[in-house]
């Protein structure tokens, strides 16, 4: 199988085509910018390029998007010519090549505010039920992208799977708060209560979802790390985080004090992977429990892919505030 990764210079683009090399399969780079895993240089707004680059190609794993951390040094027009306008283009030449599946790489942020309640309130589940509501440009464009996979789907027949992955990136938070109180790791390692996955999952997503989108045609997932949490723990989640944890993993607050960690005091959200593990029967190797095993024998809570992937960065230019100018 011939597989087209965007994004190929990415955190996920590099991960996918370091990891699903194969004899069987072929993986095809392109990027808007040069690296070790891009095979062709070029924008995905540029229709003639990417026709040439969706030559033979049996799948498109599409995961080249302008971020959040863009917000603040790129316009509104250039998220709508990347996101919109690109993915556009890309879905439009793979129909054309008779390209057989469509992965799109998309974004748990596309619900926005409807995972922010008041202080005190009752975690948000989310399900794929959830309706978005998109707070930033970056979430308008990428819930636009997706509902034009829907439509090429619609009516061109092209399987196409929608991936909305939760954070996965090392670098710092954008939170300044949050990086004066918690280290990076004690961050992230939080964070895969609810909010976070692994590298190393999401690729074992993209692959399960090449294999399943035939037979599926269309769909949306959300693809995070297993929560410990139930549905009924959203009320004590969003005023005492700790003591639910506490139930379900007991063992993590002896790991916590021996590394002078500490968990969040209530959390917000909980994002549900139960539709993920039902219709892609994908399992996440990196969930909460997992971490905690690691840890307490001395390893890294990480994927070596994680790892080998390493930080990246979204811009040339460092800033003195944070990993990234906040808009």
């Amino acid at each position: 199988m011939k597989i087209l990764v965007t994004g190929s210079a990415g955190h996920l683009g590099e991960a996918l085509i370091r990891s699903l090399k194969s004899k069987e399969d072929e993986l095809i780079g392109m990027d808007i910018k040069t690296s070790a895993h891009t095979m062709h240089v070029g924008s995905i707004s540029d229709r003639g390029f990417v026709r040439r680059c969706m030559s033979g190609v049996d799948a498109v794993l599409h995961t080249a998007t302008l971020h959040k951390p863009h917000i603040a040094t790129h316009t509104r027009q250039d998220f709508i010519d990347t996101n919109v306008t690109g993915t556009l283009i890309l879905l439009e030449e793979a129909v054309s090549a008779g390209v057989k599946t469509f992965i799109y790489t998309s974004t748990t942020s596309t619900f926005g505010d409807a995972m922010r309640p008041a202080t005190g309130e009752a975690a948000v589940w989310v399900t794929e039920e959830l309706q978005p509501k998109p707070k930033n440009i970056y979430g308008i464009t990428k819930i636009a992208a997706e509902n034009l996979c829907m439509l090429v789907n619609r009516n061109l027949k092209l399987p196409c799977i929608i991936l909305r992955t939760s954070r996965f990136f090392p670098e710092d938070d954008d939170d300044w708060g949050k990086r004066e109180s918690y280290s990076n790791e004690n961050l992230k390692a939080n964070e895969l209560l609810f909010r976070r996955v692994d590298i190393q999952d999401v690729v074992k997503a993209h692959r399960l979802a090449i294999d399943k989108a035939q037979e599926i045609g269309f769909d949306r997932f959300i693809i995070s790390a297993t929560t410990p949490f139930k549905r009924s723990d959203a009320i004590e989640l969003g005023i005492d985080a700790p003591s639910v944890l506490e139930r379900y993993v007991p063992n993590y607050l002896q790991e916590y004090i021996r590394r002078g960690w500490t968990m969040f005091p209530s959390i917000g959200r909980v994002y549900d992977n139960a539709h993920a593990r039902n219709k892609l029967n994908w399992t996440p190797d990196y969930d909460f429990h997992r971490v905690i095993e690691r840890l307490s024998k001395g390893e890294h809570y990480q994927s070596p892919l994680s790892r080998e992937v390493g930080i990246k960065g979204y811009h040339e230019t460092s800033f003195a505030d944070g990993p990234y100018p906040v808009d």
